[in-house]
C-alpha cells in the first residue's frame, strides 16, 4: 500500500504536468513606447506621428518590439510574406483610451487580434495614408465610425488590399458593420 500511495505522490505532478503543456503561453506585455522607438519602415521616431501605433514581439526577439509608426504599418507587417511569422504578440494604440489623435498615449496598448478597428474614416495616419483606427471596444469604434466616416471589422477581416493596396472603398467587404454584430467585444 504504501508503494501504491509513494508511487502517486511521485506520478501525479508528471502526469498532470503533460497537461500543462497544452495550454496556450500568455503572451508578453506591451512594451511602453518611448523616445527610442523608430518605426520598421520608415525609419523615423514613432513619437513625431500623429495616430495609432503598433508594435510586434517576435519569439525570436522577446526582450525586444518591432514598432510601427501607424497601426496599418503594423497590420501590413503581418501580412507581408517576407516579413518574420513568429510573432508572440501584436498590440496596436487602443484610441479608445488615447489622449488625442496627436498622442496616442505611450502604454494603452490593445491586443491587435481582439482590437476592432475603423477603416475608411476621413482621419488620416501619421504617415498620411489612410489608417486601420484600432478600438478596444465595439461602442468606441462605432462612435468613432459614426463621426469620422467608415466601416468597424476585426482583424481577420480588415482586408488585404486596404492594408498593402490602395485602401480605396471598392476593397472593403459590403457588410462590415454587420459582421462586427456577430461578435461581442463590447
Amino acid at each position: 500500500m504504501r508503494n501504491l500511495i509513494f508511487a502517486l505522490t511521485f506520478l501525479s505532478p508528471l502526469l498532470l504536468g503533460g497537461c500543462e503543456d497544452k495550454q496556450q503561453p500568455v503572451p508578453p506585455a506591451p512594451f511602453a513606447l518611448t523616445t527610442d522607438a523608430i518605426g520598421r519602415y520608415c525609419g523615423m521616431n514613432v513619437l513625431e506621428h500623429a495616430g495609432p501605433k503598433g508594435q510586434v514581439i517576435l519569439d525570436a526577439r522577446v526582450g525586444e518590439p518591432i514598432w510601427f509608426s501607424s497601426a496599418r504599418d503594423t497590420l501590413a507587417f503581418t501580412m507581408l510574406p517576407e516579413e518574420p511569422k513568429d510573432f508572440v504578440a501584436i498590440y496596436v494604440s487602443d484610441m479608445s483610451k488615447a489622449p488625442s489623435w496627436e498622442k496616442p498615449g505611450a502604454e494603452n496598448w490593445v491586443d491587435a487580434r481582439t482590437a476592432l478597428y475603423v477603416i475608411g474614416s476621413s482621419i488620416r495616419g501619421g504617415m498620411g495614408a489612410e489608417e486601420t483606427v484600432p478600438f478596444s471596444t465595439k461602442e468606441a469604434a462605432m462612435q468613432f465610425a459614426a463621426s469620422n466616416g467608415g466601416s468597424v471589422v476585426t482583424f481577420d477581416d480588415v482586408p488585404r488590399d486596404y492594408v498593402l493596396g490602395s485602401g480605396a472603398e471598392t476593397d472593403r467587404p459590403a457588410a462590415a458593420d454587420e459582421k462586427v454584430e456577430a461578435h461581442d467585444h463590447g
